[in-house]
């Protein structure tokens, strides 16, 4: 775990964010029944907070201590069952399997082996159990990054990436819809998110 990817996520979640729900998540998961969840870059804890709430039993991870500190205490004062741990996914991955492994805006300024860490993700998951990725398929006006010339993966792209094996996983959903976002602030801007989920199969 490097100190500059430590200091930049810490940085990032030195002060409370809101802990919302992301609208894709929410979206997908409102109608599943409720097992156990895992966050990869958890952030604020909105997705773990609002899961819990539901009834999912739910391990959430971030590379930020000031991130799993703050959603430790926030779950711990509201009794929700959520274990929150500082992983550095470029080097580790939590033990267990899953019915659902959300990885929300899963992007960092930093060299990371993206598909290898959603592979592994892909492969902790139960029989039946799903991957959410959602990416951004646009830059909102507060994004950390500006750069005109970035490429964003489409849901087929990051698909591809992870080389699973179609007798074992298929993808659910795979588009890119546009929707009205909230960022610090409270500005508003249309945004697209890229989204892609993938369920193991039974057997």
């Amino acid at each position: 775990m490097s100190n500059e990817q430590t200091r930049f996520w810490d940085e990032q979640y030195r002060l409370p964010r809101p802990t919302r729900v992301n609208a894709r998540l929410a979206e997908i998961v409102a109608d599943l029944p409720p097992g156990t969840a895992l966050d990869l870059g958890c952030g604020g804890g909105g997705d773990a907070l609002w899961l819990a709430g539901r009834g999912w039993r739910v391990t959430a991870v971030d590379i930020s201590a000031n991130a799993v500190r703050r959603l430790a205490e926030t779950a711990g004062a509201r009794g929700l069952p959520v274990t929150a741990a500082r992983v550095d996914l470029g080097t580790d991955f939590p033990d267990g399997t899953f019915d659902l492994v959300s990885a929300q805006y899963f992007h960092t300024p930093f060299a990371l082996a993206r598909a290898e860490v959603l592979r592994s993700a892909a492969h902790a998951l139960r029989p039946g159990g799903r991957l959410v990725v959602v990416d951004h398929g646009s830059t909102a006006p507060w994004s950390w990054n500006q750069d005109p010339d970035v490429h964003y993966p489409t849901p087929d792209e990051v698909y591809a990436e992870l080389a699973l094996d179609p007798a074992g996983w298929r993808v659910a959903r795979a588009d890119m819809p546009g929707r009205q976002a909230t960022g610090p602030g409270e500005q508003r801007a249309t945004v697209v998110d890229n989204v892609l989920v993938v369920r193991r199969s039974v057997p």
